[in-house]
């Protein structure tokens, strides 16, 4: 029970990821408004480096198992990604 919000933040963090990727504000003006892809790279930020303290917690408690390495890895990551990500968005910051 104490790794299953690692595991549903990787899950979602995926899916937030992807359709950030696929969906996200381009240069012809199209796919989601900037504030919303801003919304869901500050969401995923948030809910993955959350699940990645967690693991941290758990790996520091229980010792080094597998399951708590993959987890911190992929949560991490995934809190690196969105935040770049975000940062790209901002126009003054050269993402586009």
């Amino acid at each position: 029970m104490q790794r299953s919000f690692p595991w549903l933040a990787l899950g979602l963090g995926l899916l937030l990821a992807l359709v950030l990727m696929r969906f996200g504000p381009s240069a012809d003006g199209g796919g989601l408004p900037l504030l919303t892809a801003l919304l869901i790279s500050e969401f995923g930020f948030l809910l993955t480096a959350i699940a990645a303290g967690i693991s941290v917690r758990d790996l520091l408690r229980q010792g080094t198992q597998a399951v708590c390495i993959l987890l911190l890895a992929g949560n991490a990551l995934l809190a690196v990604n969105f935040l770049r990500m975000g940062l790209a968005l901002w126009p003054d910051l050269g993402g586009q």
